[in-house]
């Protein structure tokens, strides 16, 4: 499988998430005390801070809370077959937002609000990119 474009390089608080995507699965940190989710991942729960959030599957579901279209492809040699393309930040229905790009719609019929939910882009064997589409 060639890919061409850069790709995340998961970390020891990252790697749950990556896990989970290439199941098919969207993976987010919860604190055990509380029960807040949080985003991006951390070695400690956001709002208590001493103690070690779990991982735990999430919905998936959520809304668009804002986004950008990019149509001008930067660098052109990488991404120029794919413009316009959309990167969102969704509010998932557990509370946290998340980014990804918005496929399956055109790029102007995106608004505030959108129901949206996961799907997943395999791009290597070892990396899925979660993105969404329309609900």
């Amino acid at each position: 499988m060639s890919y061409n474009k850069p790709l995340p390089v998961p970390d020891p608080e990252s790697a749950p998430y990556w896990e989970g995507a290439r199941e098919g699965r969207l993976m987010i940190q919860r604190c055990a005390s509380n029960g807040k989710y949080q985003f991006p991942p951390a070695t400690f729960c956001q709002g208590q801070g001493l103690e070690k959030p779990e991982w735990v599957e999430v919905s998936g579901k959520g809304k668009v809370w804002s986004w950008i279209v990019v149509r001008h492809p930067v660098p052109k040699d990488i991404y120029a077959s794919e413009v316009p393309y959309a990167v969102a930040l969704i509010t998932l229905d557990e509370g946290v937002r998340v980014t990804g790009n918005i496929i399956g719609i055109d790029v102007d019929d995106i608004t505030a609000d959108m129901p949206v939910k996961v799907a997943y882009r395999k791009v290597t064997d070892e990396i899925t990119l979660p993105v969404y589409e329309p609900a």
